[in-house]
C-alpha cells in the first residue's frame, strides 16, 4: 500500500507554466494528498491559476524572498509521511511518484531519492529534447518528511542558484542517505527567465558558495574539541 505524500512547488511569475506543472502531478499513477504552491510574491496570476485548478492545491502567498525561502515555507506545511518537490516550469513523468514511493518502502534506510531528468525546450506538445542528466534538485527529489524537516531551512545563496545543492549536502552531512535512481522520472524545462537558463557568472556564484560552506563545515567538524576540565575531588 502506498503511503501519502505532498508536493511543494515554489513559484514566482509562473503563470505560463504552473498549470502544466500541476497537471503532471495531479495525474500521477499514485496522486498526491496535497500540493502546496508557495507564491513567492508573483506579480502575475500564478496563485489564481494554481488555486482554480484542483481542490488538492493549496496556495500560500508570501513576499518575494527567494526560491529557497519559498521551499522552506512549503516544507513547514507538510504533514504526510513523504514529501516531494517540483520547480514551477518543470514536469513529472506519469509514474514518478509511484516508482519513488515503492523504492522508499523497499529501502527503509534511505531518506531521499533523486533521479534523472530529460532536458527540453519549448512547448511540451512539440519539445526540443536535450540530453538526459542526473538531477540533484527539487524536480526529481522525493524523501521522508521527517528528514526534510530535520535538515532545516533551504538557504537562498547569492545569485539564486545552488540552494538545493547546499540543502542536500547538509542533509548528507547529518547522516541522511540520498540515492540516485537511474531512471528518467522528470522533465527539466530550459527557457528564458528560468533560474537554470544559460551560463551566468553572477547567478552561478551560489554554487561556489555552496562548496565553500561545505568545506568550512567539514573543517570545523574535524577540529578536536577540548575535553572538559577534570576537577580533583
Amino acid at each position: 500500500m502506498h503511503e501519502a505524500y505532498s508536493v511543494v512547488i515554489p513559484a514566482y511569475n509562473a503563470a505560463e507554466t504552473i498549470e502544466e506543472a500541476l497537471h503532471s502531478i495531479l495525474t500521477q499513477s499514485v496522486p498526491p494528498e496535497r500540493v502546496i504552491v508557495v507564491d513567492d510574491g508573483s506579480i502575475d496570476d500564478t496563485g489564481l491559476r494554481a488555486k482554480a485548478l484542483d481542490a488538492r492545491v493549496v496556495v500560500i502567498r508570501q513576499m518575494n524572498q527567494g526560491c529557497g525561502a519559498a521551499t522552506t515555507a512549503g516544507i513547514a506545511e507538510v504533514t504526510t509521511p513523504f514529501i516531494s518537490f517540483l520547480d514551477s516550469d518543470d514536469l513529472w513523468l506519469p509514474h514518478k511518484a509511484e516508482r519513488q514511493l515503492a523504492r522508499l518502502s523497499e529501502r527503509t534506510e534511505i531518506a531521499a531519492l533523486v533521479a534523472q531528468a530529460q532536458i527540453f525546450r519549448g512547448p511540451t506538445g512539440s519539445p526540443q529534447l536535450g540530453p538526459v542528466r542526473e538531477l540533484w534538485g527539487r524536480t526529481t527529489l522525493m524523501m521522508r518528511t521527517k528528514a526534510a524537516k530535520a535538515i532545516g531551512e533551504v538557504i537562498d545563496p547569492p545569485g539564486a542558484r545552488g540552494d538545493m545543492v547546499d540543502w542536500i549536502a547538509r542533509g548528507r552531512e547529518k547522516g541522511y542517505a540520498f540515492e540516485l535512481m537511474n531512471e528518467v522520472l522528470s522533465m527539466r524545462r530550459i527557457r528564458p527567465g528560468s533560474l537554470s537558463y544559460g551560463r551566468d557568472m553572477e547567478k552561478d556564484r551560489g554554487y561556489l558558495l555552496t562548496v565553500k560552506r561545505a568545506l568550512e563545515r567539514k573543517r570545523a567538524a574535524a577540529v578536536p574539541q577540548p575535553s572538559p576540565a577534570r576537577r580533583d575531588e
